[in-house]
């Protein structure tokens, strides 16, 4: 459903192209930004009984609702979980990839803005990793001076622009 909200931003965010070249790239963005949530999410979705990951995925991982609601309610970790996730971060990672040569279509008063948030969304990434797929206890950020620092790089980079 994300992939329909990066086409929808196209219009908003404006493209150098013709909005059709841009179109994959913006679908895919955000797909990328959806699945980080879900991921990021995990534990908390699924204290409110929701389970947004992909499930042909985590069956393929011999992961099902039941298995994250069990390590959920005893705290212990699981081997497959842990798989599926980093299968899902792999996953997305590529997905980002993909998605990233799109920015550099985007009218450049766009592009620091998406530029900001394609890298802080790929370091919830990189956090999730540091917490050994540890999504399930904790909800894992990107901290306040890591945000403070890309977001001031982006503004940087727009004065020089």
């Amino acid at each position: 459903s994300a992939r329909v909200i990066g086409l929808q931003m196209l219009p908003v965010l404006g493209t150098t192209v013709p909005r059709a070249e841009a179109e994959p790239y913006a679908a895919a963005l955000g797909e990328a930004f959806q699945l980080t949530n879900f991921l990021r999410d995990v534990g908390e979705d699924l204290r409110r009984g929701r389970v947004y990951l992909p499930t042909e995925e985590l069956a393929a991982f011999d992961v099902d609702r039941e298995l994250l609601e069990w390590s959920l309610a005893t705290g212990r970790p699981d081997p497959r979980i842990r798989r599926a996730l980093r299968w899902l971060v792999a996953y997305n990672r590529a997905v980002y990839r993909r998605a990233r040569p799109g920015i550099e279509l985007l009218r450049p008063e766009s592009r620091p803005c998406v530029s900001t948030a394609f890298t802080l969304y790929r370091k919830i990434l990189d956090e999730i990793t540091a917490a050994d797929y540890d999504v399930l206890r904790r909800r894992v950020v990107v901290g306040g001076a890591r945000r403070a620092g890309v977001a001031a790089r982006a503004f940087a980079g727009r004065l020089a622009a």
